[in-house]
């Protein structure tokens, strides 16, 4: 035993060792062709892109703490845009604070709130997880392929259950599972496709989201039973000039009714109109050139487990598998047998994913199935999710009361966290046996996704490794850093305020006057 503990301690301190070679090397993910992603970010132009203001001289090198606490202090109060600052930065190294403002201040966070639902997940289920959604039977199957029963969709909360892992068209993720039902043997379905959901709450839009987000694919509809990041798409092929044109839904779902015409007319232009109703179907009119070939609009569903029971029934149906019931909701009956499942890929890969591209869908579920592994006798919930981050907040180190979880994904106006608890569960993850994960999932600064642009030429590049924050209101950037002498720095920036450009240049020197930090 001795011989195998000891093996364990090297394991540990080499991954530790490695997370910045692993960051570093790491590259960002290919955009793919027609689809949306979910950033966490504000519905503006403005938002995603604030106006830098004009360059400032390079930084200086500083040369002891004392030199580099100063460095910061002046590059903030630099800054003369309206609004609150909060930051900590921390050695890791070697234990000490290098730098405070207002630290113990509770500020939005915005998406740097998706450390804490990264780092929930990965402490209570680990990074080889994987999320599952399942078919199960309550009836028997006879031998000429009928099902006396139904068929049960439950949803495991799987952000993954999307044609971004399952390659192929909007439908591939239900035609997988249609296609292993049809491999068992059933041929006719004598009952109902029911969707279970209840692995999570069913509220589907957390409190402190503005009405304004919910139009946009960044602030889908949260519930275990989802699929494609719960957006639609709208496709309108022209037909001649005169005639209807062809409209349909991508993927195919009869959980949500749509009606509506769009009129063939001549040319190649399209004026058509694609609306969500309050009882989830959709309304589609308009006109279409019929030279125009066939144009797509995406909308966000607004019931995402009917939405995935309904493509699943139009699955089968392609499948061969005859339905002669309905759709309807409900629990899967504990003596249910299971037909076929869908395994995400590790949690590891989609904690990657959500924190280079900032998905607020992944954020969200992966937050819900966190404190549903910690609560097991209660659904995922946001209420939930915040009293397992009350939890982790003890475990870290940090103050009580330092945090406060709306939301997974940090789109809630009603999220807190100060630059103390940040810069502690920094700490923590950066000790902990999954720490190599949280690292190479946070972009590389001038080099990959969100950070690709920002302190490029600087000591930063390909060094700084952090999350970003971005609404209308909130510049933010937490993580790590490597000063020049080696040692590996936490740090939390986070300005709530309006002046959102000046805030990240501000940001921006701060990071590379840690990069160019150097104990003398």
């Amino acid at each position: 035993m001795p011989h195998l503990l000891k093996s364990r301690r090297v394991l540990i301190l080499a991954r530790r060792a490695l997370c910045s070679l692993l960051l570093f090397a790491s590259v960002a993910d290919a955009q793919r062709s027609g689809r949306r992603r979910t950033r966490g970010r504000a519905p503006s132009r403005a938002a995603a892109r604030p106006a830098p203001r004009p360059p400032s001289p390079p930084p200086a090198t500083p040369r002891s703490a004392p030199e580099l606490a100063a460095a910061l202090a002046a590059t903030l109060a630099a800054d003369r845009g309206a609004g609150e600052w909060g930051a900590l930065v921390v050695s890791l190294s070697r234990g000490d604070t290098l730098f405070g403002r207002a630290p113990d201040r509770p500020l939005v966070p915005a998406s740097t709130m998706k450390l804490w639902s990264a780092a929930l997940a990965l402490d209570r289920l680990g990074p080889d997880h994987r999320f599952s959604t399942d078919v199960l039977r309550d009836g028997d199957v006879g031998e000429d392929g009928m099902l006396r029963g139904a068929l049960f969709l439950r949803g495991g909360g799987d952000p993954a259950f999307s044609n971004r892992y399952v390659r192929g068209t909007p439908d591939a993720p239900v035609a997988e599972l249609a296609r292993l039902v049809a491999s068992t043997g059933i041929r006719r379905v004598h009952g109902d496709i029911v969707g279970d959901a209840s692995a999570f709450e069913s509220r589907t839009i957390p409190e402190g989201w503005k009405a304004s987000y919910l139009g946009a694919s960044y602030a889908a509809r949260v519930s275990a039973l989802s699929l494609d990041e719960n957006v639609v798409w709208v496709a309108v092929t022209p037909s001649t000039a005169g005639q209807s044109a062809t409209v349909v839904l991508e993927p195919s779902s009869s959980g949500v009714p749509m009606g509506g015409r769009v009129r063939t007319t001549g040319g190649r232009g399209a004026s058509v109109m694609a609306r969500r109703n309050p009882d989830g179907s959709i309304t589609v009119g308009g006109s279409i050139g019929a030279r125009a070939g066939t144009r797509r609009y995406g909308l966000v569903v607004e019931d995402p487990a009917r939405f995935t029971a309904g493509a699943f029934r139009d699955a089968l149906l392609r499948e061969g598998v005859a339905v002669d019931g309905a759709i309807r909701m409900g629990r899967t009956p504990a003596a249910a047998v299971k037909v076929a499942s869908h395994l995400s890929p590790p949690l590891e890969k989609l904690v990657s994913d959500m924190n280079r591209e900032s998905i607020n869908h992944f954020a969200e579920l992966i937050f819900r199935n966190a404190a549903r592994d910690a609560h097991p006798t209660a659904p995922g919930s946001a209420e939930s999710g915040n009293m397992l981050m009350q939890e982790m907040l003890k475990k870290v180190g940090a103050p009580a009361g330092s945090a406060f979880a709306a939301d997974g994904s940090g789109l809630s106006t009603l999220n807190r966290v100060s630059g103390r608890a940040m810069v502690h569960l920094l700490s923590f993850a950066h000790h902990a046996p999954w720490g190599s994960a949280l690292h190479a999932s946070l972009p590389v600064a001038g080099v990959s996704e969100l950070l690709r642009n920002r302190m490029r030429g600087s000591p930063a590049a390909g060094n700084l490794h952090a999350k970003t924050g971005t609404t209308n209101e909130v510049i933010g950037l937490a993580g790590y850093v490597t000063a020049a002498n080696g040692e590996v720095i936490a740090f939390s920036f986070v300005y709530n305020g309006r002046d959102r450009g000046s805030a990240r240049s501000t940001i921006d020197r701060m990071g590379i006057e840690m990069a160019a930090f150097v104990r003398e």
